[in-house]
């Protein structure tokens, strides 16, 4: 038997469900997910190993055409180099919302010569089945593509043709992680990003996009794991909405980020979580690197 490894890129505007696709095709949660577009900030790598293939999925941030901060900058570098390290492209799109930023990945993409697979997502929420094909051959107009996908990563329908169609076209290797290995990430990263998820989940509109989690303190005691949370905003006004009255949001954002935290590490887990303003952090490239924003 043939045994198959490689990169696959999950691209797509921002909002389109590329991390919900990525914990469903892992089985599992990696990357935090919102209703907030922009939710993640970084590429996440998901490592699915079969008895015949190695899926090295790479979840990556939202393309977008509005990038007017260092933080947009810095995600829309991160989405485009990846296209150029990979040997499979899954490209999301969601059915009749074709906007600028889907021009833009795919102006992005004119000179990618490696196989790219369209993957309609959200396909449940189409009133008309059949409205899907003629969908599906408008969009297959747009370039050559190795495959056409229709899903939906959120209610797991036609993941397995997903999965099937990306095996395919990856080159023959050897693994490149243990079987037992699901991510190339840190445990701190994993940690910070659970805070921010809850943290974007609870919050209004515009604080989200204001804010950044550092883990100052990560340390196993007594079966005991200690993790010390720091948010980061840009004004205090912002201070006051994270905390919450009478610290009322903090506390309900650490309680679920501790029972995530104990579900994925698989130990108890104590958590603290403190506030602090930094002016502009976000559009500052010096300030985003010292808080891990780094190509």
């Amino acid at each position: 038997m043939t045994f198959k490894c490689g990169y696959v890129a999950i691209v797509g505007r921002p909002n389109v469900g590329k991390s919900t696709l990525l914990n469903r095709a892992m089985g599992q949660k990696l990357s935090i997910t919102s209703r907030k577009p922009q939710t993640t900030r970084h590429s996440i790598l998901g490592v699915k190993t079969t008895d015949d293939s190695q899926i090295l999925y790479i979840d990556t941030p939202g393309l977008h055409v509005n990038a007017d901060k260092a933080m947009n900058r810095y995600m829309n570098r991160t989405a485009l180099n990846t296209l150029n390290d990979v040997d499979v492209i899954a490209w999301l799109v969601n059915p009749r919302k074709w906007t600028d930023d889907e021009q833009l990945m795919l102006k992005s993409m004119l000179d990618i010569k490696r196989p790219v697979v369209l993957v309609i997502n959200k396909i449940d929420e189409m009133a008309n089945k059949n409205e899907l094909l003629p969908e599906i051959e408008k969009l297959s107009a747009k370039r050559e593509f190795a495959d056409v996908v229709p899903l939906s990563a959120r209610k797991d329908i036609n993941i397995d043709a997903f999965e099937k169609a990306i095996t395919q076209h990856l080159p023959e290797s050897e693994a490149q992680f243990p079987d037992d290995q699901l991510t190339d990430r840190s445990a701190r990263f994993l940690a910070a990003e659970i805070v921010r998820e809850k943290l974007m989940r609870r919050i209004g509109e515009e604080v989200p996009y204001s804010m950044t989690v550092e883990i100052e303190q990560f340390a196993e005691e007594k079966g005991i794991t200690h993790i010390h949370a720091l948010i980061w905003v840009e004004r205090e006004g912002q201070k006051g909405i994270v905390v919450g009255k009478g610290g009322e949001v903090l506390k309900e954002v650490g309680k679920s980020a501790r029972q995530d935290m104990e579900e994925l590490f698989g130990c108890k887990v104590f958590l603290k979580l403190w506030v602090k303003v930094k002016r502009g952090w976000s559009d500052n490239l010096r300030a985003l690197q010292s808080l891990g924003y780094k190509d």
